[in-house]
């Protein structure tokens, strides 16, 4: 995009009180911004990044979560990525703020997957920022900006809303993810690993997290139909709607009778709820969460990126470990498992979904000592559309050629 086909006031700083000082109520459509939605990106560069923006040649990992970019121009970055929480207090804010005004002229960025980046332009100010960053701790020893996530490590791992906030989880969100990550920072700030490896967690099969497709997903799954609490339906669900809620058609009115009165409710019918909660969002007389039925599973193989080989789904490996809080053993053991067996067995730069693939998934199954169950089985009716159409191909010397 050339610098004149959009609107001047873009490469103005931005100014959250513009559209309050252009706003004449006798002529609301003076002035108007037509645009809703973010500034664009570009107003929130830093000067040196704004400078160069297209013009990169090269970046190198200097070690885990520190980074060297250089440009055609001759400026080099350096940034250093630390890894967060994903809900955050407005003093963590405040002192990432602190920070980045300290040292980056006040620019910082945040990551898809949650992380902080701070750049600066220098090596004499990119260690004294890592040594600040390495010196802030919570009370209890841990880093409060723990450096790393870059390369062959694990990246800092994204998640749903889980317990905290979201009306349909199986399972909690942060609290797995602590204790998950606890038990695996070792491979977060090292490049120990064959490649890189994201985890990710959504707490419920609706999968608002990036689990479909990650090297190790956890996902929170219900076992169990909702349960139809027919004395309060009437009174706070619209029955059409709950019914028209249900994607696989598997709820359906119902009368009974409570105290000699005939009350309208619905019926769920077991073998099609793939307990989604989609009808709990409709109507909260029909609660999902179960403390006996909900639970997680894991998959793996996974991934977005299409080096070395296309992108692909998650694949079910485990398909119920129980909700344990507040450390969720099971799950941790599970995951540090998987881990372990892909670092001595894969290959440099093989993700773990083309580990599996160059060994095959019964040998997997072998190493990892996982019991195969028929829920792995991939029976989705219209799976075969989507069998063999990567345009990656792997010739071999087993095809003839003329």
């Amino acid at each position: 995009m050339s610098e004149k086909t959009y609107d001047p006031i873009y490469d103005q700083p931005y100014d959250p009180t513009l559209a309050e000082k252009l706003y004449n109520p006798k002529k609301p459509m003076e002035n108007r911004i037509t645009d809703i939605g973010p500034p664009k990106y570009d107003q929130f560069f830093p000067p040196v990044i704004k400078k160069n923006y297209g013009k990169w040649v090269s970046h190198e990992i200097l070690e885990p979560g520190v980074l060297k970019y250089k440009s055609e121009t001759g400026d080099v970055v350096y940034v250093v990525r630390c890894g967060t929480p994903r809900l955050i207090t407005t003093d963590y804010i405040r002192e990432i703020c602190d920070i980045a005004d300290k040292y980056c002229d006040g620019y910082v960025r945040w990551t898809t997957r949650n992380n902080i980046e701070f750049h600066v332009t220098d090596e004499e100010t990119l260690r004294a920022l890592m040594d600040d960053l390495k010196g802030r701790k919570h009370p209890g020893g841990s880093y409060k900006f723990p450096i790393g996530g870059t390369g062959a490590s694990v990246t800092n791992i994204v998640h749903t809303q889980g317990w905290v906030h979201c009306h349909t989880p199986a399972t909690d969100a942060s609290g797995v993810v602590k204790a998950v990550m606890d038990d695996l920072f070792e491979y977060f700030g090292s490049h120990r690993l064959p490649a890189q490896v994201r985890i990710a967690l959504a707490c419920c099969l609706n999968m608002c997290g990036a689990v479909h497709c990650s090297d190790i997903a956890i996902l929170g799954i219900h076992r169990k139909p909702p349960l139809v609490e027919d004395d309060r339906i009437t009174g706070v669900c619209e029955i059409p709607l709950a019914i028209a809620a249900c994607p696989l058609g598997a709820i359906k009115p119902a009368t009974v009778e409570i105290e000699g009165k005939k009350i309208k409710t619905v019926r769920v019918n077991e073998k099609r709820c793939m307990f989604c909660g989609n009808c709990y969002t409709m109507c909260p007389a029909m609660p999902l969460a179960d403390g006996e039925g909900d639970g997680i599973a894991i998959l793996v193989g996974g991934k977005v990126s299409n080096r070395i080989s296309a992108p692909k789904f998650s694949k079910l490996v485990i398909p119920y470990l129980p909700n344990e809080p507040p450390r969720w053993p099971s799950v941790v053991k599970a995951i540090r498992h998987i881990l372990e067996v892909y670092e001595k067995h894969a290959r440099k730069y093989e993700r773990i979904g083309d580990w599996i693939e160059r060994i095959g998934w019964e040998k997997w199954f072998e190493l990892t000592e996982i019991p195969f169950t028929e829920k792995s089985i991939d029976d989705y009716r219209l799976a075969y559309d989507t069998y063999r159409t990567s345009t990656h191909f792997k010739f071999t010397n087993h095809v003839a050629v003329k």
